[in-house]
This record gives structure tokens, sequence and C-alpha cells, in this order.
């Protein structure tokens, strides 16, 4: 379903919708708060739709303002034409977030691969980003890489269209928790979330290699919170130390817990993000 003008707000009340800019159409869902504090757009791990974030959601805040998108050809976002990279999906977002109403500055939550991509947004739209927080994620190719076998899962889309899959490689692949009931991860990837075409993943995937934000941390000028984990074998947790030594007003949050923390542990990380967001600039 696409919209053309905008729909009247009120607050706690959540669309979803198809918005078109720029030729990318995304699946963009958007969580109405009461106006106080600025708009939180959540960018997504790879492969996974925007429902995966459901439960980090629902701890929120209910005052803030949330927008979250399946990026081309993940989810109910249709597959891209043309593959893109991240220089050409920010002014995208920034043009979604344009057409929702939201014009000014913003909150940026990026969480695994979307971690890239809040990056590469807060330097190429600052004026656009207010704070950034960073989850479970590192500086993209220029990082301490995991271990080959989990790398190995992370080729594939499997674990997202085939939950016993998800459930057997659970523990190696996410850590935390989800070690000793990786039915949870089954359930976070599975449960009311909307698998895309194959080749939206391998889009995906394409979209980031060869980046690396390494080389530009020290122009992330917005205050920035990094959490991570201690036991997240996708990311090893030397990575997030990586980006609050090169982030200038960057602060490191540590958890116990893995991966899928932000969706497993949201009633434990929720309010951590909240804090952060709330403080005066």
């Amino acid at each position: 379903m696409s919209s053309t003008s905008e729909p009247r707000r009120r607050p706690g009340r959540e669309t979803v919708r198809a918005l078109t800019v720029g030729g990318r159409t995304l699946r963009v869902s958007e969580r109405t708060g009461d106006g106080s504090r600025p708009p939180l757009v959540l960018m997504n791990g790879i492969g996974a739709s925007l429902e995966v974030l459901q439960p980090f959601v629902d701890a929120l805040d209910p005052r803030r303002t949330v927008v979250r998108f399946d990026v081309p050809g993940v989810g109910g976002s249709p597959a891209p034409v043309v593959p893109y990279v991240l220089a050409t999906l920010t002014p995208v977002v920034s043009g979604v977030l344009h057409r929702l109403g939201h014009r000014g500055a913003v909150d940026v939550l990026g969480l695994s691969w979307g971690g890239g991509l809040a990056q590469h947004f807060a330097v190429q739209h600052r004026r656009r980003c207010r704070r950034l927080v960073l989850a479970a994620t590192g500086t993209g190719s220029l990082m301490v890489p995991a271990h080959p076998r989990v790398l190995s899962h992370m080729l594939t889309p499997r674990r997202h269209r085939d939950p016993g899959y998800a459930t057997r490689v659970a523990g190696e692949l996410y850590g935390g928790t989800v070690r000793d009931d990786p039915a949870r991860a089954a359930q976070a990837l599975h449960s009311h979330t909307r698998v895309g075409p194959r080749r939206g993943y391998y889009y995906q995937l394409a979209a980031s290699a060869g980046w690396s934000s390494l080389p530009f941390l020290s122009l992330i000028r917005q205050p920035t919170l990094v959490l991570a984990g201690d036991d997240d074998p996708i990311i090893p947790m030397v990575n997030a130390r990586i980006l609050a030594r090169g982030i200038p007003r960057a602060r490191l949050h540590l958890y116990d817990g893995g991966h899928l923390a932000l969706v497993t542990e949201a009633g434990e990380l929720a309010p951590v993000v909240d804090a952060f967001l709330d403080e005066d600039d």
C-alpha cells in the first residue's frame, strides 16, 4: 500500500505503508509518539524485516516516535532493479523521513549491518542526525572478523527462511542467552516476520562489501552510544572498543549477552537507549 498524503497522527498509532523515494520503494513503519522527543530511526540487520525489532520498539518509551523500514528486497520492500550501496541508500532514508513529515534532526540506531548504514547516515546527513546508537556492529570490512564458521552462516539467508536451521545454528551464531535457549532465535527471526526474495539478501550483503567506517570515524561528531555484548560471535567485542575509541563523542555500554540481545533482552537495553537519547546535548 502506498501513500501520497500525510495521515492524521495519533500517539501510539503504528502505520505501515510503502513509500517511494529516488526510485527506491521501502516498506516503512512509524509508531507515533507525543512529539516531545526527536523521532528514532531504526536500521536493521542483514536479511531481517522490520518486525524483528518489534520487542525493542514495544520496550521503548511510548512517547518516542519510532520509524523503521525494510531495505530493498528484504521483508516487504520490493527487490531493486539494480544493486545499491550504503552511500545511495542513506539519501533514500532521508527522503522517507521527509515524506513522513520529519524534516528536522532525528536520532538513529543501527543494529549489526544497520550499524554501518547508521554510521554512513551520521556523516553523509550530519544535520539530520542528532544522536547515534550503534548496537552489535563494527567498522565494516576493516574490523576484527568473526570465526570463519560463523561467517559461513552469514553467507546464506537460510536462517531467515528455515526456523529449524535457525534453531540449530543459533547458539553458535548469536551467542548470549540464545546458547541455552536456541528456540528464542528462531522465534525472534520468524515470529510475524516477512521474507523477501533471496536476491534481496545478497543485494544487502553486497551493499556493504568493501565498505569501512574506520577511515572516517573521527567525522562522526554526534553523541554516540556503542552497545556491545560480551558473547557476540558475529561481532567480537573488540570492535565495539574500536568504535568507542575512534568516535570523538562516543561511550561504550557493555552488556551480558549476544548478538540478538537488543531483541531478546529488549527490556534490559531499551531503558539504556532511552536514557541516552533523553540526555541534554
